[in-house]
C-alpha cells in the first residue's frame, strides 16, 4: 500500500472527513498539521503545485487532491486500486 501523506489544519471539517475515508477505506496516513509543524504549509504549497486549502492529500508522490477528488475516487471505486 502506498504512503499516504494528509496535510491538515485546525477546525477543518473537510480534513476530519478525509480522515474519517481513510480510515474506513484502511488506508494508514501520516498527518501534518500545518499549524502546529515548522515549515510544513510552505512544503505543502510546494509539492501541491501551488494550491493553499486543506486538506492536501498525497499517495505516495501522486498529488490527488483535497477531500472532494479523494470522495470522487471512493464514490468510483478507484480508492482502493489507486492505493496499491
Amino acid at each position: 500500500m502506498k504512503n499516504v501523506i494528509i496535510y491538515t489544519g485546525p477546525f477543518c471539517n473537510y480534513c476530519d472527513a478525509a480522515k474519517r475515508l481513510l480510515t474506513r477505506n484502511n488506508a494508514p496516513f501520516k498527518e501534518i498539521d500545518i499549524a502546529t509543524v515548522e515549515g510544513a504549509m510552505d512544503e505543502m504549497i510546494k509539492k501541491a503545485n501551488g494550491k493553499r486549502t486543506i486538506p492536501q492529500i498525497f499517495f505516495g508522490d501522486e498529488h490527488i487532491g483535497g477531500y472532494d477528488e479523494v470522495r470522487a475516487l471512493e464514490k468510483e471505486n478507484k480508492l482502493q486500486e489507486i492505493l496499491k
